[in-house]
């Protein structure tokens, strides 16, 4: 019998990791010989000017909670790769496990392992400045404790933000406490339209981007050889309290300097490369140059499992060569924000430039097959690295692989489509499913056909033909064990972090449903006095639900007083729209409020009744039409299927 919460069988719900298949082992023996392990340099680089660290890296919250853990990653002492995982990926997640606090140049430190990023610290002439924050308040302070007990208490002069990632500010709660916010002494300096793109980015696809992450990430995934090892960048996510500061000086330009704490930064600015906003730095005192996200020991992401705007490979390129035209033969050393850093100026200047031509040979192929006719998976199956590149270790593709990366690009030019009429307007998984199920001649016959070609080390056409029956069929426990056992093979062989993660979530998902999880909270209120106002709005918009919203009219005035912004909200056509600096004079209502109390209202600290109640707004007109607005909003779910069919239907 099939459980309808899950939609597995109880039986099978605990189904456990198989072992590696002949032809997965064939694979990983034949990646052994394709690259040079024998180079150990990296491992040297990892290690080098280690001072100290936490036991294995454990960090809790003040409720004792854990929040971020190295122990359960014990099984990577091994040296040699286990036929479950890629030997290349085994290497990468190895290195990933050097922990604690390093020192790069006299002057220059970084704490790694702590978190999936770094935090640099550049020692000034009376303090400290730190540089990215990691992602958790426990986890940043964490790390800056094990700084001051290695090189003496002294006070955080400045606070950097290399680029709009959560991992690399999230934490600055825990460098920066009350009397270092109040009195506004300590600089907070980040890139041009830093809060823009930080609160911006996953605002909007929110809910879907949380769950792809899922996949990407690997987070409910168990720890171990036939688990998650790593994600190409860093072990994993980290948990614990975030939240986002203001920063009180922007970057503007390529060639902006600052002298922070006595010392001279030399800043190149590099937006809409791995992130909208992002910034590399020159330190002339220490010799040091620091990329940021944008060279580091793997091939990056040109578009993220998870969900983002695609990112411009060509211009990724253009700041790296930039980058060498201003500062090449200078460093002494290189750090980034994740990973380890490289040492001597023929080294780094020789990583740049294999980096800089990384990008540039994914976009220049990418489009030059492209405009030969060849369609995005083709591409993907075309393309491969020059020699040159294929064997840097520091250009695998354990985050970005290269047959995902070329995805990217065309899509950045072309979209989704690839011009052939078929796959203009294709009938959807669930139907098109069951119309391959009845032409292959039922599910019997696929499974047949399947378990063959299994047996033969066939798995991506296996999952491709299975998905089809799975979608058709969503309680046929032969054809989702199969295609678990599929994805996982695939998973095994995978040299990038983020495949072998979807591919085992995917199965995993596919035995045992989808995990439990609590519903989404409440936005907080420091990401909601982040936002402009109009984000706000825009955010509402999405969560209208059209077909709901049919015939319905509504004009509603609001008036801010602490911002001294005025909107006109208008619900017509099933659409949300606003225009900004406006009142309707026939508006249903009007709302005179602080912005910080919508704020509390968005965050269900109270509801519109109570600050009514209270006096906090004030209303002319008919109030029940905002409540008749907010009745047309979804509630976005944080869990939905992915590998299977929806079991709600959406509307």
């Amino acid at each position: 019998m099939i459980q309808a919460s899950t939609g597995v069988a109880p039986n099978e719900a605990k189904d456990s990791a198989k072992e590696a298949s002949a032809s997965v082992i064939a694979q990983q023996a034949a990646m052994l010989k394709a690259l040079p392990f024998s180079d150990t340099a990296d491992f040297d680089d990892a290690s080098r000017g280690f001072l100290g660290t936490l036991e294995n890296a454990k960090i809790t919250n003040a409720q004792g909670r854990v929040v971020w853990s190295l122990e359960p990653y014990g099984f990577l002492s091994e040296e040699k790769a286990p036929p479950t995982v890629n030997p290349s990926l085994w290497r990468q997640s190895r290195l990933n496990m050097h922990h604690g606090l390093f020192e790069v140049l006299p002057g220059v430190y970084q704490v790694r392992g702590l978190d999936i990023a770094n935090m640099t610290l550049i020692e000034g002439d009376n303090g400290v400045i730190v540089v990215d924050t990691l992602t958790s308040i426990e986890g940043a302070r964490a790390a800056l404790e094990l700084y001051f007990r290695h090189r003496g208490k002294r006070p955080v002069a400045a606070v950097i933000f290399t680029h709009t990632h959560v991992d690399h500010y999230g934490g600055a709660r825990g460098v920066l406490d009350d009397e270092a916010l109040a009195d506004g002494r300590i600089p907070i300096i980040a890139p041009n339209l830093f809060m823009e793109h930080a609160v911006s980015e996953n605002i909007i696809a929110g809910p879907a981007m949380l769950r792809r992450a899922q996949y990407q990430f690997g987070p409910f995934l168990a720890k171990g050889p036939r688990g998650q090892v790593d994600n190409g960048l860093g072990k994993s996510i980290a948990a614990g309290s975030v939240k986002l500061l203001r920063p009180t000086d922007l970057i503007m330009a390529t060639g902006d300097k600052r002298v922070i704490d006595g010392v001279e930064f030399e800043f190149q600015m590099a937006p809409n490369s791995e992130a909208p906003a992002e910034m590399h730095f020159f330190i002339p005192r220490y010799k040091l140059l620091n990329l940021a996200e944008n060279c580091t020991h793997n091939f990056h992401n040109l578009l993220p499992f998870r969900g983002a705007d695609v990112r411009d490979a060509l211009v990724w390129s253009k700041y790296l060569g930039e980058a060498l035209q201003m500062w090449g033969g200078k460093a002494d050393a290189m750090c980034g924000q994740h990973h380890w850093p490289v040492w001597g100026k023929e080294r780094i200047d020789k990583m740049i430039r294999q980096q800089r031509d990384l990008y540039k040979f994914a976009h220049d192929q990418t489009i030059r097959l492209m405009n030969h006719g060849l369609t995005a998976s083709e591409i993907a199956e075309t393309i491969k690295l020059p020699a040159g590149l294929e064997g840097a270790w520091h250009g695998r593709g354990y985050y970005g692989h290269i047959r995902h990366n070329v995805k990217a690009v065309y899509q950045k030019y072309l979209g989704w489509y690839d011009a052939n009429p078929v796959n203009l307007d294709p009938l959807p998984p669930v139907e098109s499913g069951k119309k391959y199920v009845e032409y292959m001649g039922g599910a019997d016959a696929i499974l047949a056909r399947a378990r063959a070609d299994f047996a033969k080390g066939e798995f991506r056409f296996v999952a491709q033909a299975l998905s089809h029956l799975v979608f058709a069929e969503p309680d046929n426990q032969s054809a989702r064990a199969l295609l678990a056992d599929s994805f996982e093979q695939l998973g095994y062989a995978a040299e990038s972090a983020t495949w072998r993660n979807a591919y085992l979530f995917g199965a995993q998902e596919l035995r045992q449903g989808m995990p439990k999880a609590p519903p989404m909270p409440a936005m907080s209120r420091e990401t909601l006095a982040a936002l402009r106002t109009r984000q706000i709005w825009d955010l509402l918009g999405v969560r209208l639900n059209g077909p709901k919203a049919e015939g319905k009219h509504i004009v509603l005035n609001w008036s801010f007083t602490d911002t001294g912004e005025r909107f006109v909200l208008t619900l017509e056509n099933c659409a949300l729209s606003y225009v900004e600096g406006a009142q309707a004079a026939g508006a249903d209502a009007s709302f005179t409020l602080a912005r910080a109390t919508l704020d509390e209202v968005i965050a269900k600290q109270t509801s519109f009744p109570e600050a009514v109640a209270s006096g906090k707004v004030k209303v002319t007109g008919n109030a029940t039409r905002l409540a008749e607005l907010m009745d047309l909003m979804d509630e976005f779910p944080r869990m939905f299927e992915i590998v299977e069919p929806k079991r709600t239907a959406v509307r």
